[in-house]
C-alpha cells in the first residue's frame, strides 16, 4: 500500500498537510508545486488499497484524475475550499469541501481534527489573507498582539514563496519547505531557529519594496488594476502584492496582472468588506478559477486585456 500527500504550495496547502500529519504520521510521496500548478492528481499512479490525500487544489480542475483513482479503488481524502461543482458521492471518497467565502483548507483540518493543531490554522488563515477569520479561531490560544503579528508575518511568508511561474522563481520548492516546516511542532520555534524563514523574510521585504514602486495601470471606485514587469521578483509578489492592496483599501477590489509571453498572470482579490466574485470573474477565462474573495487567471492572452478589464468593473460593480 503506497500514500500520497497531494497538496498546494502556498501557505493553506502547507500548513493544512502540517496539521494533518502531526496529528496522523504518515510516509507519503509529496506531490506539490507552484501555487498556481493545481492539475496535481494527474500525476498521482494509485492502485487499489492506496491512499492519497488532496489538500487546497480544486475539484473542479481535478475531477478526471479523480474519478480515475477511485475507479482504480484508491481511497482519497479530499480537503478544499475552492469551486466544487457535483462532489462525485463514491465510497472510495471523502469529501471535506467547504467553498465558504470565510474558510480555508487548513481551517477545514483544523475542524477535522478537533483543533488539535490550532496554531497552525492560524497561521494559514492570515497567509489566506483571512485575518478576521485568523483572529477569531485564535481565541483559544491566548496569544498577544505580538505574537498574532508574528504569526501572520510567517502565514505571509510561507504564501509568498509558493507564488511564480515555476519553481525556480521561488526561494525554496514547496515539497522542500514543507519538510523544513514538519521539522517544528510550533510555530515560533520554526520563526527563530530556521535560516529558512530568515531567508523568506527577507526576499519578501525586498520583493514588495519593488512592487510599492508600480503606479496603478487602472483606478476609479470600484477597483484597482496594477501591471508588473516580466520579472522573477513580480511573478513572487503577484498574490501577496493583492493581499496587501486588499487590506490597505477592502471597499475596493484588486487585480494584479503579471506580464508574461504573449499574456498576463492574473490574481484577482474581491473586496474584503465583500468577499464575492472573483471566482465567477476568472472562471470565465479558459484557466481561470478560485474562490470567491481570491481567484486568478493562469495565463491571459493579450488579446483577451480589454475582456478582463470590462468583466473586471462589471462584476464588481453590481455586487
Amino acid at each position: 500500500m503506497s500514500d500520497f500527500d497531494v497538496f498546494n504550495g502556498d501557505a493553506d496547502g502547507l500548513c493544512a498537510l502540517h496539521q494533518l500529519r502531526l496529528a496522523e504520521p504518515r510516509d507519503a510521496f509529496l506531490v506539490t508545486g507552484v501555487k498556481r500548478d493545481i492539475v496535481l492528481l494527474a500525476r498521482v499512479e494509485a492502485q487499489r488499497g492506496d491512499r492519497v490525500t488532496v489538500l487546497d487544489v480544486s475539484l473542479n480542475k481535478n475531477r478526471a484524475a479523480l474519478l480515475r483513482l477511485l475507479d482504480a479503488g484508491a481511497h482519497v481524502d479530499y480537503f478544499d475550499h475552492h469551486q466544487a461543482d457535483d462532489i462525485p458521492a463514491h465510497s472510495g471518497l471523502q469529501a471535506h469541501i467547504d467553498t465558504s467565502a470565510e474558510v480555508c483548507t487548513s481551517l477545514l483540518v483544523n475542524q477535522y481534527l478537533d483543533g488539535r493543531h490550532l496554531i497552525w490554522a492560524v497561521v494559514a488563515a492570515f497567509g489566506d489573507n483571512l485575518a478576521q477569520a485568523a483572529r477569531r479561531e485564535s481565541v483559544p490560544l491566548g496569544l498577544s498582539e505580538s505574537a498574532l503579528g508574528e504569526l501572520q508575518a510567517l502565514g505571509e511568508c510561507l504564501n509568498y514563496n509558493g507564488y511564480g511561474e515555476t519553481p525556480e522563481d521561488l526561494f525554496f520548492h514547496p515539497a522542500a519547505l514543507y519538510r523544513e516546516l514538519h521539522r517544528h511542532t510550533d510555530p515560533f520555534g520554526f520563526i527563530r531557529e530556521s535560516a529558512v524563514f530568515q531567508v523568506l523574510r527577507r526576499g519578501y521585504a525586498e520583493d514588495m519594496e519593488r512592487a510599492r514602486t508600480v503606479q496603478p495601470a487602472q483606478a476609479n471606485e470600484i477597483g484597482v488594476v496594477y501591471m508588473l514587469p516580466d520579472a522573477g521578483w513580480a511573478r513572487r509578489v503577484s498574490g501577496v502584492f493583492g493581499n496587501i492592496l486588499a487590506s490597505a483599501a477592502p471597499d475596493q477590489a484588486h487585480a494584479v496582472l503579471t506580464q508574461k509571453s504573449g499574456g498576463y498572470l492574473v490574481s484577482v482579490r474581491a473586496p474584503l468588506n465583500n468577499k464575492q466574485g472573483a471566482d465567477t470573474l476568472c472562471a470565465q477565462f479558459e484557466t481561470g478559477g478560485g474562490r470567491k474573495g481570491a481567484a486568478g487567471v493562469n495565463y491571459l492572452p493579450e488579446a483577451e486585456l480589454p475582456r478582463f478589464l470590462k468583466l473586471f468593473d462589471e462584476t464588481f460593480r453590481v455586487l
